[in-house]
């Protein structure tokens, strides 16, 4: 698939995702929904292994490396979102996450030794600054809320946790691991952490047989898990995870052109100036090589 594609389609699923979660919300605990998508994600990923005649049976001694990838990325990265979205705009958790590439930069620095240059980064940081111009209402708001800082710190470790579970997954793929199998292990392992902690918590397991919850069980975990992280993945072994992470940076530009088609929002001045940054500082970074040795 050519490389333009691997980071388009990734990056609109994940787009459409902001609103289509909106169905998941308020009728089945948040630890219970992420959990049951991720169950069902593995489960689809031994097929899509299968189908492709890739062996499921992995190593035994790498079964802790994909235990650490499945808690950290798809349990405690996806927990930490929802979890930091009760305390802060969803516009501030998506600058944190827009923040990743940097994460992912000095990720891929000390565990493989890919450097991405002076201008990748400032191109990079200008992105962020625009998603920061586009959410900045929501921004200026968030001392106002209690415990603003608290979910600051719960998105900010979310954030670490994405970008660790990313080395971890490469990691993983670079010792000869064929990525599929190694997707649908390490996602099982977080959805039973996730289902795990709804019974010690005493949340305990809920689901909801209506139409709009479960379409948007099955379109989340189709699209925006099996789908959008094979090819983001397949995109960072290719080009680097710094640069895989510019998703991060286009996503909610979006995202947020898809609310104001399907949820009436009015783009400010100042938030369109943003957008413009976001795809101009994205499309001279993917002009800037970056070292993949």
């Amino acid at each position: 698939m050519p490389t333009w594609l691997l980071f388009l389609v990734p990056t609109v699923i994940w787009a459409s995702t902001w609103h289509v979660i909106l169905y998941q919300l308020g009728t089945v605990p948040v630890l219970n929904s992420v959990g049951w998508r991720f169950a069902l994600a593995a489960v689809l990923m031994a097929l899509l292994a299968w189908q492709q005649g890739a062996n499921l049976r992995l190593p035994l001694r790498m079964h802790g490396w994909l235990l650490a990838a499945g808690v950290i990325q798809y349990g405690g990265n996806y927990w930490g979102v929802y979890e930091a979205e009760r305390y802060i705009p969803s516009g501030l958790v998506a600058v944190l996450f827009a923040l990743m590439v940097f994460g992912n930069a000095l990720g891929a620095w000390w565990a493989f030794g890919q450097k991405s240059p002076r201008a990748f980064l400032i191109a990079a940081l200008g992105g962020v600054a625009g998603v920061v111009m586009v959410f900045w209402p929501e921004i200026a708001s968030t001392g106002a809320r209690p415990h603003a800082a608290w979910g600051l710190a719960i998105g900010l470790l979310a954030v670490v946790a994405a970008c660790v579970g990313n080395m971890l997954t490469l990691h993983l793929t670079r010792q000869g691991l064929p990525l599929i199998p190694v997707l649908a292990w390490a996602m099982g392992y977080g959805a039973l952490f996730l289902i795990g902690m709804a019974g010690v918590t005493g949340i305990g397991w809920a689901f909801d047989w209506r139409a709009p919850y479960v379409l948007s069980w099955l379109y989340l975990t189709v699209f925006g898990t099996v789908i959008a992280f094979v090819l983001y993945f397949k995109l960072a072994q290719r080009e680097g995870p710094a640069r895989a992470a510019l998703m991060g940076v286009v996503i909610p530009v979006i995202a947020l052109g898809v609310s104001a088609v399907l949820e009436g929002w009015q783009p400010t001045p100042l938030a369109l100036g943003g957008m413009a940054l976001c795809v101009a500082s994205v499309a001279l970074a993917q002009r800037v090589g970056v070292s993949k040795s």
